[in-house]
Parts: C-alpha cells; sequence; structure tokens
C-alpha cells in the first residue's frame, strides 16, 4: 500500500486500537488574521483524531522554524499523545495540501513505520457523508520508540556538497521566490535559489485538495528533468512543503530522496551561501 489511504479505508479502521488518527494542519502562510487551525480542530475533526502540533513538536530553542527536535523530545511528546511507533498513523489536513506531509514525513524519520496521508483529508471525509466531532481528544500515552533517521535529513554542509557535484535539489518554493522576483515571508532574507537547483513550486503537485496521480506527478517530474533513479533532495522556505515533493516523489517512484531541514530559512541567512537570481 502507498502513503495515500482513502475515507473508506479509514472509516472502516476508527474503533482499531492500533490505528492513531492526527490532524496536522499548520496555518496557511501570509494569511491576516492567522488562520487558527487549532480551534478549527476542536470545533469538527474525525472522531477520535489527535491534534498533531508541528510547531509545537519542534526543536522548539531552536530559531529555526519547525526543525526535528532531538529524538528523545520527541518520543515523550509523541507517546504521550497517544501516538505509538508500531501504529498505522493517518493524517489529514483540514483543506488542501501543505502540512500533513511534512507530519507524514517527521514520523517515518523518527522511525514509524506505517504512516498514511488520507487522501483528500477533512474536506473529502464530510463529503463522503461522515461522522464528525468537536472538543478535545485525549489517548491512553503510547510507546514511541523514537531513532533518527540521519539519512533521511541534509543539513548545510551536505547542500554544498550537492551542488559543488551538481545534485538534484528541488526547491518547492514559488516561482517569483526562487528567481528571486518575489520576496521572501521571512524578514531580512534575501529571496532567490541554490545553485543548479530546479523550481517544482508544491501547488503543482496537487489539484482540488489532493495530490495529483501518480502517472500525472511523474509527467511534472520528466518534464522538469528530475531523474527518479538518481539521489534527490528537497528544499523549501522552512521544510514544510519540501516534504510535499517528497510524497510525491516517493509516489513517482524515487527511491532515495532527502529532506533539507533547515531549508531556504538557514541557507539564505548563512554567510558562506551561494544565492542566484533570474528575475
Amino acid at each position: 500500500m502507498g502513503s495515500l489511504v482513502t475515507t473508506s479505508w479509514l472509516a472502516g479502521r476508527l474503533e482499531d486500537p492500533g490505528v492513531v488518527v492526527l490532524d496536522a494542519t499548520l496555518p496557511p502562510v501570509g494569511v491576516t488574521p492567522p488562520v487558527d487551525t487549532r480551534a478549527r480542530y476542536d470545533a469538527a475533526h474525525i472522531p477520535g483524531a489527535v491534534f498533531f502540533d508541528i510547531e509545537e513538536l519542534s526543536d522548539r530553542p531552536n530559531p529555526l522554524p519547525h526543525m526535528l527536535p532531538p529524538a528523545e523530545v520527541f518520543a515523550r511528546n509523541v507517546s504521550a499523545l497517544g501516538i505509538g511507533d508500531q501504529m498505522d498513523i493517518v493524517i489529514y489536513e483540514q483543506e488542501g495540501v501543505f502540512s500533513g506531509p511534512r507530519a507524514w514525513w517527521t514520523l517515518k524519520t523518527f522511525g514509524a513505520q506505517n504512516v498514511y496521508l488520507l487522501d483528500g483529508g477533512l474536506r473529502a471525509w464530510i463529503e463522503a457523508g461522515l461522522p464528525t466531532h468537536s472538543g478535545p481528544v485525549h489517548r491512553v500515552p503510547a510507546v514511541f520508540r523514537a531513532k533518527l533517521d540521519q539519512n533521511a535529513v541534509k543539513q548545510f554542509s551536505h547542500l554544498q556538497q550537492m551542488i559543488a557535484a551538481h545534485g538534484q535539489i528541488l526547491d518547492a518554493r514559488s516561482a517569483g521566490r526562487f528567481a528571486g522576483a518575489l520576496p521572501e515571508p521571512r524578514p531580512g532574507l534575501s529571496s532567490g535559489h541554490m545553485p543548479g537547483a530546479t523550481s517544482i513550486p508544491y501547488t503543482e503537485l496537487v489539484e482540488d485538495g489532493r495530490l495529483k496521480p501518480v502517472e500525472e506527478l511523474r509527467r511534472i517530474f520528466v518534464k522538469k528533468g528530475v531523474d527518479l533513479e538518481q539521489p534527490i533532495t528537497t528544499t523549501c522556505g522552512s521544510g514544510v512543503t519540501a516534504a510535499v515533493l517528497a510524497l510525491g516523489l516517493e509516489a513517482a517512484g524515487a527511491k532515495q530522496v532527502t529532506l533539507y531541514d533547515g531549508s531556504w530559512a538557514e541557507y539564505a541567512a548563512h554567510p558562506e551561501a551561494v544565492i542566484e537570481k533570474t528575475a
């Protein structure tokens, strides 16, 4: 089975104690006032679903956004939410495809084996006529044995090596930010891109709130000159939508996909960074 599951698949397993459902919705970037996704979860969620707060479960002392925390910290926090590493973990978003893949990638990178995304998210669940509940959910604590897969995560030094070796770097930010024509949302950061990187805005992989079909994903990557048989690193603004590319690449059959956790927030602020602009 791939990483996407249907509403009917999940509906038939909601009572299974070995299944845990997570709402991993982050507020969309650039919307003022910010969307309160926790309040929206409290108002309506899939029965039994726990709110998976990507921000709270990240490395909070780190000045960079959404960075992976130490394994022992992640293990303690997700265990307390009732998430076990041996469970079937199903992630959804309230709308669209944006932050759910980051939760999917994080859980897999810390050792969970069976992590899935609900195709179409909460909207598809409601459109299927399935019920929602309101209010907080408190699960019995579980055991999550977290072990970071170092091979799944890239650091700044790795990106420097990849740039020098002309490795495949796919950037999920908008075409305008990649070209240097539009500003970065984070103050003080130059827009532009890493030398040799390929622009694939994550929105190109999404249609009507779902990941596009596999054959269409393959066509997109091939058209951009991506070799799915060779190593690929994904990046974005802060490590969130890079995971959308990672999910799409996995669906398309790529086997050697890594993610630059610091992404542009780290790279563009680094004194040794080389930034190119095409605008």
